[in-house]
């Protein structure tokens, strides 16, 4: 693995996307099979952090890679309001549990380690690679493999407007969190905000439930959510962009 890595950075950081992809794709194909919710794709992604953790600490790379806490003075802490914002947004219609208990700890469980995952795959390994020559290049590309990478959702019987909807998001998202990234120096803002943002989500009420209530199809209000979203996401990054600097503080 490490081989693998101090011979190219990039090469490693695909390689680890493709693991990434293919192993909760599988298990999430195996956990439907089994019935138990989400139970395989927890185990997967634990394992997958707790080894990739290992690993990044074991080689003194933490610092590299932002698994450390922010130098920035505590005050900027307020910039994260709108990230919050964005995350906690779908429980203003409502709360409802979409699993059983036991399984809704396996989603829980899954989706924190996916938001580990994420961020040290394609804003740590992928940007902080490709950035060694080309730091515009490798915010474009991050966020855009991000993105893209939600397409998997589509061989999990997601809907294709949806599909599209949240790879849009996720661009919008994954550019965001890149430029935290790159000015800030760390990266548990980002894990925290993912994880958070992908956690949240098993308790909030469905878009066909929550149209019930609005003269909207289900279609229309994703596409408006989807517009306010990236507006916010886009005004945000380009604040953060210009006042948060870590080397400054």
């Amino acid at each position: 693995m490490n081989k693998i890595y101090k011979k190219n950075e990039v090469t490693f950081a695909v390689i680890m996307i493709v693991i990434y992809v293919m192993g909760t794709v599988i298990s999430e194909n195996i956990t439907t099979i089994i019935g138990v919710q989400k139970l395989i794709p927890a185990i997967f992604h634990s394992i997958m952090s707790l080894v990739t953790t290992v690993w990044i600490i074991k080689h003194g790379y933490s610092k590299k890679y932002g698994l450390v806490f922010p130098t920035y003075n505590i005050a900027k802490v307020w910039f994260f309001i709108p990230l919050i914002f964005i995350a906690c947004f779908g429980l203003i219609f409502g709360i409802e549990l979409q699993y059983s208990p036991v399984e809704t700890v396996f989603f829980v469980i899954s989706m924190v380690c996916v938001g580990f995952l994420e961020e040290i795959i394609f804003r740590g390994f992928l940007f902080t690679g490709i950035s060694k020559t080309n730091v515009k290049e490798a915010i474009i590309i991050s966020s855009l493999t991000f993105g893209i990478g939600h397409i998997v959702n589509l061989f999990n019987g997601k809907p294709i407007v949806a599909t599209l909807c949240q790879i849009m998001f996720a661009i919008a998202v994954g550019f965001t969190l890149v430029v935290i990234f790159y000015k800030g120096k760390s990266l548990f803002p980002c894990i925290v905000f993912h994880s958070l943002n992908n956690s949240l989500s098993v308790f909030e009420r469905t878009n066909e439930e929550v149209i019930e209530r609005l003269p909207l199809s289900v279609e229309q209000f994703e596409m408006i959510y989807l517009f306010f979203s990236i507006v916010i996401l886009l005004i945000y990054a380009t604040i953060i962009n210009k006042k948060l600097d870590a080397t400054r503080e």
